[in-house]
């Protein structure tokens, strides 16, 4: 059966899936990096890979034109149903069981995918279910009925206040663009944000003597982020002592906050090598991320008696059931509590 293109201009119900930001790279440039992980994790060689189908290729149409997402929340839906095109082979989507449906569950499960990724793969195959219905091709849903498993979500890891300290203290001056990397670390610490917000964070962003920062979130959205004295500091000596000599190597002045070696804007997968070098000059353990000094922030904030709510909105979480994640890993606040309200702690 063809597919056509829908000219309805609603998001498919209950679609609150996560939503990578927006990145420095060209879509195209994504699209074909995207496709060559995604043949290597489904086994395959680029000659004997097959083209993406053209009902995932509409539904991609789909949500960047109708539903308005960002270009990096395509590019993982594609990527999840490219692994689902891969195990789905021979078999016929409508004709789809949900033993089937769940036999791929499993499947991704043997991929060993991070909780979260898996989680985020049913999702995607949800919606794309819910596109072919719009469509017309499917009548029924199966994938409706295949649950997101809790036990996917696995505790963040958190790094402690005195391996931050050591982390953040890890630039030294002797080193080219030391204060650029010291006020990248002060800043994903102080304020949450995503490697890929961060990478996005411009000049006139920044309101320093208000302590203050603008971050542009996933769907373009706008939270302020408060700034603490140490990273405005760290922010201020960047701009007046080293940022200038890195934009004059740019073509044309550049509004980004974060510069690399050649004047232009510091990518998001740069930001993630530094974190790594960073983290192992620490001793830290393997797997440090821009992500975990995000855990780091949201967990220290809570231990400290902040508002869950108030965390929330610092880290520009549209559901707090996603904040609700971090009063489980501070053991101490929670033994706190039982202490202070229990009646016979």
């Amino acid at each position: 059966m063809g597919m056509r293109m829908s000219t309805r201009k609603s998001q498919p119900a209950d679609a609150n899936p996560p939503k990578p930001s927006r990145g420095p790279r060209s879509v195209e440039k994504r699209d074909a990096v995207a496709g060559k992980n995604e043949v290597k994790a489904a086994g395959a060689t680029p000659e004997t890979a097959k083209p993406e189908h053209p009902w995932a290729t509409s539904f991609a149409d789909y949500l960047r034109s109708e539903c308005h997402l960002a270009d990096n929340t395509v590019l993982a839906y594609r990527r999840d149903l490219r692994r689902f095109f891969a195990w789905l082979g021979q078999r016929k989507i409508p004709s789809l069981s949900i033993r089937e449906l769940a036999d791929y569950a499993g499947w991704l499960h043997e991929h060993k995918l991070a909780p979260a990724s898996l989680g985020r793969h049913i999702v995607s195959l949800k919606l794309f279910f819910r596109y072919l219905q719009l469509e017309g091709v499917l009548t029924d849903n199966p994938v409706e009925l295949l649950g997101s498993q809790k036990l996917w979500q696995r505790v963040p890891e958190v790094l402690s206040p005195e391996v931050v300290d050591r982390l953040l203290a890890g630039p030294r001056s002797t080193e080219p663009c030391w204060r650029r990397d010291r006020a990248m670390l002060e800043l994903l610490y102080a304020t949450g944000c995503r490697a890929s917000e961060l990478s996005a964070l411009a000049t006139r962003d920044l309101h320093l003597e208000a302590g203050y920062c603008r971050c542009h979130g996933k769907g373009d959205k706008e939270r302020l982020v408060p700034l603490g004295k140490r990273a405005a500091a760290a922010v201020r000596d960047y701009l007046d002592n080293e940022r200038p000599a890195l934009a004059a190597r740019a073509a044309v002045p550049p509004d980004w906050l974060l510069l690399s070696r050649r004047g232009r804007r510091l990518r998001r997968e740069r930001i993630w090598e530094l974190i790594k070098e960073y983290a192992a000059r620490a001793g830290t353990q393997r797997g440090v991320s821009p992500h975990t000094l995000r855990h780091s922030f949201a967990t220290h904030l809570l231990a400290g008696g902040a508002d869950l709510r108030q965390v929330q909105e610092m880290l520009g979480h549209a559901s707090i059931a996603t904040t609700q994640i971090y009063t489980h890993v501070d053991h101490s606040r929670l033994k706190s509590v039982h202490k202070q309200f229990h009646p016979r702690a």
